[in-house]
């Protein structure tokens, strides 16, 4: 769930919308819903002390999270809060600064909401695709301390693959002509699962930024890896369309379910998506969202 709508935009619903929303999830089964993030820059999804005073950001007129967490509790879900993405520190290389910050900030939520009962775990919001700078140090430091502050909960990540599709969203092209190797990303995320291993326990790849053809070779060097250490594999089965000239509309079915085919044959445990709410809704802003999900709802209804 994308509440701060960094680069989507924002669909303006209150608690009657989203309530609705965690019904068609669970329709569909959905039983895990991930926060992304829970402030981007200045921008909040609960009223952070920390935030607003360490970083200047805007006090938000609903606290997001206490709704999510109740409607999670509604609707028999676990849910994983996302910490904060600054921006600007571990983009800049400030990779310090960024743990240091969302050590105060993982303390102050688990103060506000740890007891509640649908907390489940912690999403590390801040997202990666290669061995840079000091990205270890900051998953092992932020996973760390989200287990001892919580007695343990279960922490995910979900990277990305620096393949021909990872085209920033403020270009207009779709592709590249160059992609990182097989072997490349294999002998990053050696290093880096090695590194995160006891910090981090499950991995998530999004699975949007290679081709149709290569998807299937780097789930499965990623399941491989994650095994090796003991970190549980998922998938982060995209459900908007990396192809399109428009950024960013619902993906089609077809390719869809062509990833989930695809992260079935690898092994993978089960699959999280990016993001049902703006992608896959049948109360979506886009019309072809709930055509989507009336598609997904059809397929399962064939593996009954």
């Amino acid at each position: 769930m994308d509440e701060i709508s960094h680069d989507i935009p924002h669909q303006n619903w209150g608690r009657k919308e989203w309530d609705q929303d965690f019904a068609y999830m669970s329709q569909v089964g959905i039983n895990t819903v991930v926060l992304i993030r829970s402030g981007y820059t200045k921008w909040l999804t609960y009223p952070s002390k920390i935030l607003t005073a360490r970083e200047g950001a805007y006090l938000p007129p609903v606290d997001l999270v206490r709704m999510f967490l109740e409607l999670s509790e509604k609707y028999n879900m676990d849910f994983y809060f996302g910490l904060y993405d600054s921006g600007r520190y571990w983009v800049n290389g400030e990779f310090q600064k960024e743990l240091d910050l969302n050590r105060f900030l993982i303390e102050e939520v688990w103060q506000l909401y740890g007891k509640m009962k649908a907390f489940k775990g912690w999403y590390i919001s801040q997202e990666c695709s290669r061995k840079t700078g000091t990205i270890i140090d900051m998953y092992a430091g932020l996973g760390t301390h989200c287990k001892e502050v919580s007695g343990g909960l279960s922490t995910l990540i979900s990277p990305y693959i620096d393949g021909i599709k990872n085209v920033s969203q403020y270009h207009a092209e779709t592709s590249r002509s160059l992609g990182v190797s097989l072997k490349k990303h294999e002998e990053d995320w050696s290093e880096i699962f090695d590194g995160i291993k006891d910090a981090v326990d499950i991995v998530a790849f999004q699975d949007g930024h290679v081709s149709f053809d290569e998807l299937s070779d780097f789930l499965v060097v990623n399941k491989t890896l994650a095994d090796k250490v003991g970190i549980r594999s998922w998938t982060n089965s995209e459900t908007f369309d990396r192809d399109m000239p428009i950024k960013f509309l619902p993906i089609k079915w077809e390719k869809l379910l062509m990833k989930l085919n695809a992260a079935q044959r690898a092994g993978m445990e089960q699959a999280i998506t990016f993001e049902f709410s703006h992608f896959m809704s049948p109360q979506s802003a886009y019309l072809q969202a709930g055509h989507l999900y009336d598609r997904y709802k059809e397929y399962l209804e064939t593996l009954e």
